[in-house]
């Protein structure tokens, strides 16, 4: 083969590739953080605040140190730097005066076993003067109640504004509308293994989405030079948001350093729910103008999300849940408000959809309000009022790639409806097996839902990634090796950069390095970005790499090569985009914008309170359908948390503190609840994305939640303004 005729290779962009850690995973052979050993560590584990606010009065570690077995207990005042945080360092590592919710780490343990760390937790002495907590997002805003932190319980407030705040129309709907807290539900509690070096420094395997932004918060709790730090990726079992903020990352390199011995720590269910951050609860009022032909004239809305304790990305998600607020329509007249609140709730981030979620269940659902208005069909409103390409959004940008919100709206509802099963089949009943009904009191809804959501990083912020590719000849063949710090977090990453590696080199034989920071930074895996991204930093390394290869000549590979070895590193940026006018909210903050649509049939026991989703049909366009197995995957895998949220899935919460931090209590989709998916892949190029790819992985969530509530509510006739819709909401018992 030679270098110019190196073509046609299997495995390639545009083909269903396997995946290499694929089979390793269905056979549970597959290493996760938590299966992370070393022959002498010990184990670390976190004493935690059992109220949502209180002030430290006492704390003696006395007892738990005296306990056999126990290596060190520290406290905050152990802590070099006693500040991290995702976006600001506002989260104390250990609490020091205060408590802001019920969870918050106060005292580490490490001991020769896990249950000898845990007698020592239950024998350290704490005294806490208890303190009425902050718990309602809106009335933070407001001012009411004490202030959590300095300068006050607003994290950030985004003002949008288009045309005329004024605007009349003849047609007015309004509601409020409500979205309870989910949970990432990842299957992998977190987990990681601290090792000290002997450069003073430490080496940490944990399982997480962003290796250098850890890198950064651990350093500098600890006070030491980032290279001194070094972070690798232990295999992860889910994330959707969960694992970019720190969890035990800075504890477990606390206890290695102080101990000089290799820690391990691994967080059960329990702690696991009290241990990372969660999808924004939201309260929301809107209003909705439109003329008597249902042509949207305004949207005036004000949106109230709670973040908890602390900040971590709600700066983000308040930007996102505004910018996206009105949805995927033309609107000329736009007046939003959005907050993200301090309380003494569980700290609340980023979650697959990232404030697109919370809006676009408010604002679908004023789209069927409107429709019934305008005595129109809930598609027929929407379509009257889609964006398509050129559509201006509320910020001012121009969307200047491919928008088919109608063409997807049109599909779906094109799709064949499913047949009525003349014989009768339990597990296709509400209830399922449980044998709760037999058909009685079962009536059937079709709703529909689209949605819009940003994709990559926004605002101004430098978002790149790092990638380095090597080629050499190895036992007689080409083989080619790429290194980055993206993170596979179980959504098929390292697959789709084997695929560039191989389209562009025309090498078969792939290898991704394991990941860690000894390459320059690639962001988050989050944001759907890292196709993107981290899949243009690979493809322009392998341009870099076929320009070296071009200058040697034509030939064959092996004989151009030889014994060198080229290799090329190549930091790469998609284009720029720009701060919010703090004033109007006006700018072009995003890169892409990404659409899909859902409808849902489902059908509901209007006696028990039960809904099953029949159907959950999906178009949704990908711009360039990379690995179209996976694309699939992603977006039957982005409706099944979309239909959680709608029917099932909230961590309850009473005065801050947590009623159902289990797997038992907190209820997540099983195959028994997912449907069929009839799934359209739209490919329409966006001309400025490699590849023409869109970001895949979380449009899906976005409008499927709303698709499910609308074809309750249509099945039954209930207004239903909250998710997720619970038994008691369609029997009113």
């Amino acid at each position: 083969m030679t270098a110019s005729t190196q073509v046609g290779v299997t495995g390639g962009i545009g083909s269903s590739a396997q995946r290499p850690d694929g089979v390793s995973k269905v056979r549970g052979e597959f290493a996760y953080s938590s299966d992370l050993w070393h022959e002498d560590m010990i184990w670390g584990a976190t004493l935690r605040s059992p109220h949502p606010y209180a002030r430290l009065t006492a704390l003696d570690i006395g007892p738990a140190l005296a306990v056999p077995g126990v290596y060190a207990v520290l406290t905050a005042a152990d802590v070099p730097h006693n500040r991290y945080g995702l976006e600001h360092a506002d989260q104390p590592v250990l609490a020091e005066d205060v408590v802001r919710y019920q969870g918050e780490p106060v005292a580490l343990v490490a001991a020769d076993h896990p249950e000898t760390a845990r007698r020592a937790l239950d024998a350290i002495a704490v005294s806490y003067e208890v303190l009425e907590p902050v718990v309602d997002a809106e009335s933070a805003v407001r001012g009411d109640g004490p202030e959590l932190h300095p300068g006050g319980n607003v994290v950030r407030h985004v003002p949008i504004r288009r045309g005329d705040p004024g605007a009349t129309a003849e047609v007015v709907v309004s509601g409020s509308y409500e979205v309870g807290m989910q949970d990432q539900a990842f299957l992998g509690p977190e987990s990681g293994l601290a090792v000290p070096a002997e450069d003073g420094g430490i080496d940490l395997y944990v399982a997480t989405q962003w290796l250098h932004v850890d890198q950064q918060q651990i350093a500098a709790a600890l006070r030491l030079p980032a290279d001194r730090v070094r972070v690798t990726l232990g295999g992860v079992g889910g994330a959707f948001g969960g694992r970019e903020d720190l969890s035990m990352q800075v504890h477990a390199c606390l206890l290695a350093l102080h101990t000089g011995k290799p820690v391990k720590m691994v967080y059960n269910r329990e702690e696991s729910f009290y241990g990372h951050v969660h999808r924004h609860p939201a309260r929301m009022y809107y209003e909705h103008g439109a003329t008597a032909g249902g042509r949207l004239v305004y949207v005036r809305a004000r949106l109230f999300l709670d973040g908890g304790a602390y900040a971590s990305s709600t700066s983000a998600v308040v930007a996102n849940a505004a910018t996206l607020g009105v949805g995927p329509y033309d609107v000329p007249n736009v007046t939003v408000d959005c907050w993200g609140a301090y309380t003494n709730n569980p700290p609340c981030g980023a979650m697959r959809g990232f404030g697109a979620v919370q809006a676009a269940f408010a604002y679908e659902s004023q789209m069927d309000e409107l429709a019934a208005a305008c005595g129109l069909g809930p598609v027929e409103i929407r379509v009257r009022n889609a964006m398509s390409e050129g559509s201006v959004m509320p910020t001012g940008q121009r969307i200047d790639s491919a928008a088919p919100v109608a063409e997807l709206l049109r599909r779906v509802s094109a799709k064949p409806m499913p047949a009525r099963d003349g014989e009768f089949d339990l597990r296709r009943m509400p209830g399922g097996v449980a044998n709760t009904t037999h058909g009685e009191g079962v009536v059937r809804g079709v709703g529909y839902g689209v949605g819009i959501k940003n994709i990559c990083f926004s605002e101004g912020f430098d978002d790149y990634s790092t990638a380095r590719v090597r080629l050499q000849i190895v036992g007689g063949e080409p083989a080619v090796s790429v290194q980055t710090a993206a993170c596979e977090v179980g959504q098929g990453l390292v697959t789709v950069l084997q695929q560039i590696a191989r389209t562009e080199l025309g090498v078969e034989r792939v290898t991704v390095l394991p990941v860690d920071t000894s390459i320059g930074n690639a962001g988050s895996t989050s944001a759907s970005r890292q196709t993107y991204v981290t899949g243009g930093a690979v493809r322009a390394a392998c341009l870099a790499v076929r320009e070296a290869v071009r200058r040697r000549g034509d030939g064959d590979l092996v004989e151009l090569l030889g014994d060198d070895v080229i290799d090329e590193t190549v930091r790469w940026r998609h284009r720029p985009t720009e701060a919010l006018d703090p004033e109007r909210g006006s700018g072009n903050a995003h890169v892409q914008y990404a659409f899909a649509a859902h409808r849902a049939v489902v059908d509901v026991d209007v006696e028990l309170g039960l809904v099953k989703v029949v159907a959950l049909d999906c178009a949704q366009d990908v711009g360039r359908a990379m690995n179209p197995q996976a694309v699939l995957g992603q977006i039957h895998g982005g409706s099944a948390q979309g239909l959680g949220l709608a029917v099932m899935e909230e961590i309850q919460t009473r005065d801050g503190k947590l009623r159902n931090p289990s797997f038992t209590d907190y209820l997540i989709p099983t195959v028994l609840d997912m449907p069929p998916m009839d799934v359209d892949v739209l490919e329409l190029a966006d001309p400025h994305a490699p590849y023409g790819l869109r970001g895949v992985g979380e449009p899906p969530t976005i409008s499927s939640t709303p698709a499910i509530v609308a074809a309750i509510r249509q099945g039954t006739g209930l207004a239903l303004r909250r998710v997720p819709v619970r038994p008691e909401h369609i029997t009113g018992t």
